[in-house]
C-alpha cells in the first residue's frame, strides 16, 4: 500500500529546476495539464538490433579520459540510445525511467516543428518566404511585422524578447506564466494570461530581420500558432497525424497545455526514449523513416546549413564552429550534423555521414551548462568514430 503521507511532490513554483527535475522530468502529466499525442491504431514500427558494449569506451572529455560508462553516470542520465546504420546498438535508463516512460524534451521539441513547417511547405500550404503575417495577420500590430517566416525558422527576426531563465520577470519567464508551468504571481503585474497574449504583447525590436542569430523561444510558438491557423486544427493532433503516426511511434507522447487549450511548442513535449530516437533516425536518413518519406530530403538537408556568421557571442562557447537552421542547432556548419537540442541536458544528435544517432535525455541542475554540453558532443564524437572503424 501507497503511504501518501510519505509523499514527497516538487513545488508548484520550481517544480521543473534542480532538484526535483530529477523526478518531475519523468512525472509531467503529474505536474500540470497535458493534451495527448496519439500514436494512432497501427504497429509500431520495428528497429533491428545489434548490441554492442560502448559503456567500455574512451575519450577525451572535460577533465581526462574516462569511460562512457562513467560519461552516463557523471552528466545526470534518464536515457541514452545510439543507433548505427538504423540498428540499436545501445539503449539505458537511468534514475528510474523505463521503455515507457515519457520524459519532457524542453527544447528538443522546437525541431518537431521546424520539420512540421517543411511538411507544410511541401504541401503548399505555407511559404516560408512570405511574411508571418500572412498566416497571422495580428502580428501586423506586434514587432513581427515584416519579418517572413523563414526569420522566425531561423531566429533571426530581431524581436526582443528576453530569454533569461534565471530572472522572475524576463520574457521567458512570463511562458512560464502563461504555459501554466509556474502560478500567477499576485504582485499587481500585468501576467499574460496564455501563450497567444505573449506573443501579442512583443512590440519592441532589437535589430533589423535576418540581421543575426538570437535564440527566442517564442519564435516556436509562433510557429505553431501559424499551423494550427492554417490546418484548422490544434497542434497535439498535427504531431499525431503528420509525425508520430507516420514514424510508427510505440507511445503516445503529450504536451503541456495553457488555459486556452494551446500545446506548449517551444518546450512542453513529452515522449519515450525510443520514440526521440524514431524522430532522430528519420533525420539521419534525410526524412525517410518506416517505409514513408516524412519530410522531404530537401528540407532536412537544407536545415544542416546555416549561417555561421549570424551565430555569434556566447553560442559560440560551447560550439565554435556552429550555426542555427529551421529549429536545429548544428554542431559544425562544415558538417551534417543536426542537434535538437534541450535545457537541463536534452539532446537527439543526427550525423548521415555517419549513420549515427543518438539520444540523450538527462535532468542537469542547470539550464545551461557548456562543461556538460562539450563533455556530451565529445562522446558522441568518440562512439560514432568507434563505430565506424
Amino acid at each position: 500500500m501507497v503511504d501518501h503521507s510519505k509523499l514527497q511532490y516538487p513545488p508548484r513554483d520550481g517544480w521543473d529546476r534542480a532538484p526535483w527535475n530529477r523526478w518531475s522530468f519523468q512525472h509531467v502529466r503529474e505536474m500540470v495539464p497535458t493534451a495527448e499525442v496519439w500514436r494512432g491504431r497501427e504497429q509500431a514500427s520495428q528497429f533491428q538490433r545489434n548490441p554492442q558494449p560502448l559503456e567500455r569506451i574512451r575519450y577525451q572529455g572535460e577533465s581526462g579520459e574516462k569511460s562512457i560508462g562513467d560519461f552516463l553516470d557523471d552528466t545526470f542520465t534518464d536515457g541514452f540510445i545510439v543507433l548505427h546504420r538504423g540498428r540499436i546498438v545501445f539503449e539505458r535508463y537511468m534514475n528510474g525511467m523505463n521503455e515507457r516512460t515519457l520524459h519532457l524534451s524542453q527544447s528538443v521539441g522546437k525541431s518537431l516543428i521546424g520539420i512540421l513547417v517543411g511538411i507544410y511547405q511541401a504541401r503548399g500550404w505555407i511559404d516560408v518566404e512570405s511574411p508571418i503575417t500572412r498566416y497571422l495577420p495580428e502580428l501586423a500590430a506586434t514587432a513581427y511585422a515584416g519579418a517572413r517566416v523563414q526569420h522566425v525558422l531561423d531566429m533571426t527576426s530581431g524581436v526582443t524578447f528576453d530569454e533569461t531563465y534565471t530572472d522572475p520577470f524576463s520574457d521567458i519567464a512570463k511562458i512560464d506564466v502563461a504555459c501554466q508551468w509556474r502560478p500567477r504571481p499576485d504582485d499587481g503585474r500585468d501576467w499574460p494570461k496564455t501563450i497567444w497574449d505573449v506573443v501579442l504583447g512583443l512590440k519592441a525590436r532589437e535589430a533589423d530581420h535576418g540581421a543575426r542569430f538570437s535564440y527566442r523561444s517564442v519564435e516556436t510558438d509562433v510557429l505553431a500558432f501559424a499551423l494550427e491557423r492554417i490546418s484548422g486544427r490544434r497542434l497535439p493532433e498535427i504531431v499525431s497525424r503528420d509525425l508520430w503516426q507516420p514514424l510508427g511511434a510505440e507511445e503516445s507522447a503529450c504536451y503541456t497545455v495553457d488555459a486556452a487549450g494551446y500545446a506548449l511548442a517551444d518546450g512542453g513535449f513529452n515522449a519515450t526514449l525510443r520514440d526521440y530516437a524514431r524522430f532522430g533516425e528519420m533525420l539521419t536518413q534525410d526524412g525517410l523513416f518506416n517505409g514513408r518519406q516524412i519530410v522531404p530530403a530537401a528540407w532536412v538537408q537544407r536545415s544542416r546549413r546555416g549561417d555561421h556568421d549570424k551565430f555569434t557571442g556566447d553560442y559560440r562557447i560551447a560550439t565554435p564552429h556552429g550555426a542555427y537552421s529551421q529549429q536545429f542547432w548544428l554542431e559544425d556548419h562544415r558538417t551534417p550534423v543536426l542537434l535538437a537540442r534541450g535545457v537541463f541536458g536534452q539532446l537527439i544528435y543526427s550525423d548521415p555521414a555517419y549513420g549515427f544517432t543518438a539520444v540523450k535525455l538527462s535532468s542537469w541542475p542547470d539550464f545551461r551548462n557548456n562543461g556538460l554540453l562539450r563533455e556530451t558532443l565529445a562522446a558522441l564524437n568518440s562512439l560514432k568514430c568507434a563505430l565506424n572503424v
